[in-house]
């Protein structure tokens, strides 16, 4: 756990801006990281610097010359952090903007059949599906999960998938539970049935609380948003495979290589990618004597991935003699209390009650919440279970016991 070794959250920690204490409101827990995760100050410093450089890229001049080396740069950083030797990584206007692109693209690229998603994926991806699988003249089929852990095992997708599935879309980890999906053997098991169907992965609430390999998951488009994983708002990032790269899609007529993005790039979208990457790769050679830098980076998710396991461990089950939210009377917690692939967060709910009650009762205890109501956002996780409003407490590796313990405390007070 990142806490046992000496010095070492306090590093993490003033690594990031405003990390007890919002400019607004004044000291705070921050518990809100799946509504979007805290900045580093790398990325801060980058995007003001960069903010400032009027020239543009392409042109013969020093200045847009090092502006093409710190995309170039970035572009490789992208590809360790994906561990993507093939295929190709572009920025786009958010994550759910890119799920949008990659999505059509598939469905428009690959004619008639199916499209096979699941009612646990978030909107960005299921609406993108649901439009572009009408607009080709497929049928969109919904794998449903298990309400109770809020999972889709591999072999649903197994059962479910056919030789006419074309395109598949999967959510690595939810945003309304925390629960993990085995990517990897999703895969697998829509292969063994479709092995030329296109795969299109949602990581955008994993790719800060577990590692990212798309060559091992043997998938064809990965997205992740910059702001949910210490960088900023602005931009997402996408990794696409050459099968799905070379699709047909929008682009300027004549462009050498048909690429993907569009007009002038910011820059600074792929110099604070940088920073991210640089970010873990530092942070992975604290925990380990690993010298290769995806090795590091590997490193750097497996130890945010155990402590993020602690912090969600105390939460549900006390901590300093404190009840954890699993012991408070009425609570339900979303995907069950004892889930292995919980991954940073934990979302409950009190029976009898409106849970806005319980985040705003948080916020004034200065611990930042956020409240998931059965709306098209959350609806699907939470209607099959009962609940129309819930507790959403989102945590990152640079959250500490000290601040569950004071979660905890608060809760208790308002229970």
């Amino acid at each position: 756990m990142l806490e046992d070794i000496p010095g070492l959250m306090e590093a993490i920690r003033a690594r990031f801006a405003h990390v007890d204490s919002c400019p607004f409101t004044g000291p705070r827990v921050f518990f809100e990281n799946a509504g979007g995760a805290l900045t580093l100050n790398s990325v801060v410093e980058t995007s003001a610097r960069l903010a400032a450089i009027p020239d543009n890229q392409g042109r013969a001049n020093g200045a847009s010359e090092a502006l093409v080396a710190m995309i170039a740069q970035g572009r490789a950083d992208m590809r360790v952090f994906f561990n993507a030797a093939e295929g190709e990584v572009i920025v786009g206007e958010s994550g759910t903007e890119l799920l949008f692109r990659l999505i059509r693209a598939a469905c428009l690229g690959t004619g008639t059949g199916v499209v096979l998603g699941s009612t646990l994926e978030h909107p960005a991806s299921r609406s993108a599906a649901a439009h572009w699988a009408e607009m080709a003249g497929m049928d969109h089929v919904l794998i449903p999960h298990d309400p109770d852990t809020g999972r889709i095992e591999a072999r649903a997708y197994g059962e479910a998938v056919t030789a006419t599935t074309r395109v598949a879309t999967v959510v690595h980890t939810s945003p309304v539970s925390g629960i993990g999906m085995d990517l990897p053997g999703i895969a697998a098991a829509i292969r063994e049935v479709a092995p030329d169907c296109l795969i299109i992965v949602d990581g955008i609430q994993h790719a800060a609380h577990g590692g990212v390999d798309v060559a091992a998951a043997r998938v064809d488009g990965y997205v992740v948003s910059a702001y949910k994983m210490f960088a900023r708002h602005g931009y997402g990032v996408a990794w696409l495979s050459d099968r799905l790269a070379t699709l047909p899609h929008e682009h300027l007529r004549g462009a050498p290589g048909a690429p993907w993005e569009m007009g002038t790039r910011d820059t600074a979208a792929y110099a604070t990618f940088s920073d991210v990457v640089a970010y873990l790769d530092w942070l992975g050679a604290q925990v380990s004597a690993e010298t290769a830098r995806r090795a590091r980076i590997s490193a750097a998710a497996e130890a945010i991935r155990s402590h993020e396991a602690a912090l969600c461990k105390a939460m549900l089950q006390g901590v300093d003699g404190l009840r954890g939210v699993a012991e408070m009377p009425g609570i339900t917690v979303v995907g069950g209390e004892a889930n292995a692939h919980r991954e940073g967060l934990v979302t409950f709910a009190q029976a009898g009650r409106d849970n806005a009650e319980i985040v705003a009762a948080l916020n004034a205890a200065g611990i930042r919440t956020h409240l998931r109501k059965a709306d098209h956002y959350s609806g699907t996780v939470l209607d099959p279970l009962g609940i129309t409003t819930s507790v959403r407490v989102s945590l990152c590796h640079y959250n500490t016991h000290a601040e569950v313990a004071q979660f905890l405390s608060a809760l208790g007070a308002c229970i």
